[in-house]
């Protein structure tokens, strides 16, 4: 008897293309241009699924290539819908890779329904299923609100962004001297279904000439490595002409920002030009060991010029904090993450919980007799060990909610927090605290930390409560001879509304490895210190349930 098949998610397409030479470079690679048409053309298929209608693309997150494609090999490329808003959702190409099993790259689509007649279409929730898809259902939302907060989040890093100081030398290369500028023609192959030219395409184009750009520059073949957001803003239709404009924006040390914009017009002796695109693209230049190589130095234009060049170095610092931030690789940077009034990007991912707690976790050891309604879980995974403690109480999610909020009470009920001191509000959901630990390091002197708390309502019906906290670097709290500095990766609560009366609280913690020993112990039974904290936490929830219900009335007033 065959066995079932997995169960595949309703809105996931599937495509395999095989490479051919009319698909590649000189080099016989695959082009990012091709790449994207492809990817685009997944994404909006799964998009139709959901919305039942046609479906453009908005946006596209940041693109990663981590490796080449040649000629003879098949890409196949899955898209599903992570999650739906009320006008657009994000669609999600995880892993395009070639029959060698190798990633290529992967991006997030926002795309929107685009009814023949009119008015919009109001998309119907998604509801996920499985463990990974609610994983990708919540990270969605984050990473739409790191798209809202872009545009904010690179003003507040230009106002402390230096001016560019002045470059000389016979390195240097005039930003003037990598202008390009090219015109397409938009013909009936170039459009989609719907009459419009195909958003893939325009992509591809701009990825032209771009790579025409950085060549300009580096006097190589180079290669793209990544793409900022794509935000189209409008449509071009079957007889505009495209025009193309691409400059280097700003030479790193071995990587450099290409800025591209697409204007599109028609055939009218007075053209008026409609912006339908703009991109950011990153490109490297390989030696013989496939390794970046040294750029030349940049001289940017003045003014215009000037402006792009420090704006290329803050969406430098923004695509580090997602890439490394929104794929959740904890390994590949410090457990603190260095912080600054302008870095919003931090702020905002650190309201996710870790990721791997909130998979399907293990029950460990029995709860003790005095704590018979307490549960603790744990998971093992790629090289962490999380746990999660978890109790229904009879209190509301909101109350729940502003009572484990504010560290500066934890000491009420948790025996490790001597105190919590308020170091900077950094808005009305984000906050920065110094906390003093009673718990003594190895060299016997009380530990403190410096936190990031992060607060969120819930976005959707059965989204939770969610409190988080995370270490953060501070210059004006450094590390002192009176305490030994230690760390959080992740840790916060969950609270989901049960009944009108009662919600269930769950906390979540990703251990590090200087406190990994207590962890296990409590986790193979040999303490129950974790049950009789959160067993004080519960009292507390109780003791204060009254006060905090007069407080939000009166915050209602």
């Amino acid at each position: 008897m065959a066995s079932a098949a997995p169960r595949r998610p309703g809105t996931e397409v599937q495509m395999s293309q095989l490479v051919l030479p009319c698909h590649s470079n000189h080099r016989g690679e695959l082009g990012a241009g091709q790449l994207l048409k492809w990817m685009d053309t997944a994404a909006c298929l799964s998009a139709e699924r959901h919305a039942g209608c046609p479906c453009v693309t908005a946006s596209m997150d940041d693109i990663y290539f981590e490796h080449t494609i040649s000629v003879g090999q098949v890409v196949n490329i899955k898209a599903k819908v992570n999650r739906a808003f009320n006008s657009s959702m994000e669609v999600r190409a995880p892993r395009p890779f070639p029959a060698l099993r190798l990633r290529s790259c992967s991006s997030a689509s926002c795309c929107s329904p685009w009814p023949r007649k009119r008015p919009l279409v109001k998309l119907k929730p998604l509801s996920p299923q499985t463990e990974e898809e609610k994983i990708e259902h919540s990270i969605a939302a984050e990473r739409r609100r790191m798209r809202l907060a872009h545009k904010d989040t690179l003003k507040d890093l230009l106002a402390r962004c230096p001016q560019p100081e002045t470059r000389e030398g016979s390195a240097v290369v005039p930003a003037a001297e990598t202008r390009v500028e090219s015109v397409e023609l938009v013909l009936p192959p170039h459009a989609n279904h719907q009459g419009n030219a195909f958003g893939g395409q325009i992509m591809a184009w701009m990825e032209n000439v771009a790579t025409i750009a950085a060549s300009r520059l580096c006097r190589a073949h180079p290669t793209l490595s990544a793409i900022e957001m794509f935000h189209f803003r409008g449509p071009s239709h079957v007889g505009d002409r495209v025009l193309l404009k691409a400059i280097v924006n700003n030479a790193f040390k071995n990587s450099m920002e290409v800025g591209v914009c697409a204007e599109a017009y028609g055939q009218e002796p007075a053209p008026s030009r409609r912006h339908i695109n703009s991109a950011f693209m990153t490109f490297v230049v390989l030696d013989e060991q496939g390794r970046p190589r040294a750029l030349p130095r940049l001289q940017p234009e003045p003014q215009d010029g000037e402006r792009r060049y420090r704006e290329a170095s803050a969406r430098q610092k923004i695509r580090l904090d997602r890439k490394y931030i929104v794929s959740c690789r904890q390994s590949e940077v410090p457990l603190s993450v260095p912080w600054d009034q302008s870095n919003k990007v931090k702020q905002q991912a650190t309201s996710r919980l870790p990721v791997p707690a909130l998979r399907v976790p293990s029950e460990a050891s029995p709860a003790p007799p005095t704590a018979p309604r307490v549960r603790m879980y744990t998971l093992e995974e790629d090289q962490f060990l999380s746990f999660r403690m978890e109790i229904t109480v009879r209190i509301t999610a909101a109350q729940a909610f502003s009572l484990l909020s504010d560290p500066r009470r934890r000491h009420e009920w948790d025996g490790h927090y001597a105190t919590a001191e308020l170091v900077q509000q950094v808005d009305e959901d984000d906050a920065i605290y110094h906390v003093v630990s009673r718990t003594p390091s190895p060299e016997n002197k009380p530990q403190d930390f410096v936190i990031l708390a992060s607060r969120r309502k819930p976005c959707d019906k059965g989204d939770p409560y969610v409190v988080a906290f995370r270490s953060v670097t501070l210059p004006t709290h450094p590390p002192t001879n009176t305490f030994t500095r230690s760390e959080t990766l992740c840790s916060g609560f969950c609270i989901w509304p049960e009944t009108e009366e009662t919600s269930k609280v769950a906390y979540y913690n990703q251990a590090t490895p200087a406190y990994l020993n207590y962890v296990t112990t409590n986790i193979a039974g040999l303490s129950s210190n974790f049950y009789a904290t959160f067993v004080a936490c519960e009292k507390f929830l109780l003791k204060n349930k009254d006060e905090d219900e007069l407080i939000l009335r009166l915050r209602d007033l």
